[in-house]
């Protein structure tokens, strides 16, 4: 309604402030939502009458938003009943509008409907905080200065927009996976919310192979979560997880969706790509049963369909792990002066791990340390500094 994000925002914040003064005396209305919606129109409606006081048509501009707020109400309802079949779904596919770039698109969404803070977002891009300010500040200007609809795509442009959504799940789901901040090594209301959203995402495009492949990530890396965490709260890394622990359900839903995925189409996608490097995890009941070799190869041709910094790491593990620790330095070696990679402490922390195996325990130890100073994460600081400690030899 009122074609301006950043206004949008103020609004909902003020009703939700009435909404805290009011219900707790009167009690929760029969429906809030609508009770919401009505506030932050009469505030809408105030807000435009204030600012077009200079104006000498402000009477009619005021008419006019009446009659807007009045037309408006049966199109609310009606977008709530819309083929998407789930509000927050609804609003991720209406803020990744192809007017904006679509780093702006997943940053934007994030932000306004996952919740996230600034900080997190620059983890996710591997950028600075200030960086991202300005990208999402850029993004509500241009939804205001475009005058986007805030409105359910369809047919081709529900499309178009689907690789930013995905994206957004994907985010969504990495964040409560191995949390960039904070104490806890895991945030799983956020996995749960992303698990959702893309089943339901997979119901509306059925032929779509990554959507599967995104829900098929998402259940096998899910299945982990029990033996993610000790019983302080420490990580649990990979191979030293108890394996009967993991959830064999949802281990048997993502090999579904993987079957599902790779039947409709080749040559894979990114997100089938990964869901296939954690089934060869699923598949193996013990550690040492791991497929590394052909981990390594799906990292090879996960490396050529989507390059970055950060794959080239990954694929730096697994060929450390398929061919020696040498082969895997070497990879991590070649990325290490990456920009991208400059404050991301996964690169430290791989190549401390490959020195540590190579026995070059002096520059394990330091790579260990430089890690756990630049993770903001407790649990994982702590799970470094300890093996700092242990390259004390």
């Amino acid at each position: 309604m009122t074609r301006d994000v950043g206004l949008a925002e103020d609004l909902a914040q003020d009703a939700l402030v009435a909404a805290l003064e009011q219900w707790p005396g009167e009690g929760i209305p029969r429906n809030p939502g609508a009770w919401l919606m009505a506030v932050a129109k009469r505030r809408a409606i105030d807000h435009f009458r204030r600012n077009s006081l200079v104006d000498r048509k402000h009477e009619q501009l005021g008419y006019e938003m009446d009659a807007r707020q009045q037309d408006a109400v049966p199109d609310v309802d009606a977008a709530l009943d819309d083929d998407v079949g789930d509000d927050l779904l609804r609003l991720i596919f209406t803020a990744c509008h192809p007017v904006l770039p679509t780093e702006a698109r997943v940053a934007l969404t994030l932000k306004l409907l996952a919740g996230f803070t600034t900080g997190e977002i620059a983890r996710a891009f591997l950028a600075s905080e200030p960086t991202i300010q300005q990208r999402i500040v850029r993004a509500k200007r241009t939804l205001a200065d475009k005058k986007v609809p805030y409105e359910v795509p369809g047919g081709p442009e529900l499309a178009v927009r689907l690789a930013s959504v995905l994206e957004v799940i994907y985010l969504i789901f990495n964040e409560g996976y191995s949390a960039t901040a904070g104490d806890d090594w895991m945030r799983p209301a956020l996995c749960e919310d992303a698990q959702r959203l893309g089943r339901v995402l997979a119901g509306l495009a059925p032929m779509e192979p990554e959507v599967h492949g995104l829900v098929a990530l998402m259940e096998i890396q899910a299945s982990r979560a029990a033996a993610r965490v000790g019983a302080n709260g420490e990580p649990v890394l990979l191979l030293d997880q108890d394996r009967r622990r993991w959830n064999r359900l949802l281990i048997q839903r993502g090999l579904a969706a993987l079957q599902l995925a790779e039947s409709l189409r080749r040559p894979r996608g990114p997100y089938t790509l990964q869901a296939a490097i954690a089934a060869c995890h699923a598949r193996a009941r013990e550690a040492s049963a791991t497929d590394w070799t052909r981990i390594a190869s799906l990292y090879d041709e996960l490396a050529a369909l989507q390059p970055s910094p950060v794959i080239e790491l990954n694929r730096a593990v697994a060929h450390g792990m398929a061919f020696g620790p040498a082969a895997g330095l070497t990879i991590a070696d070649a990325v290490a002066g990456s920009p991208l990679l400059k404050d991301y402490p996964y690169l430290p922390g791989v190549r401390a791990d490959l020195l540590f195996k190579l026995e070059r325990f002096d520059e394990a130890r330091t790579e260990f340390e430089r890690a756990a100073a630049l993770t903001r994460n407790a649990s994982q600081k702590k799970l470094l500094l300890e093996k700092a400690a242990e390259s004390t030899r």
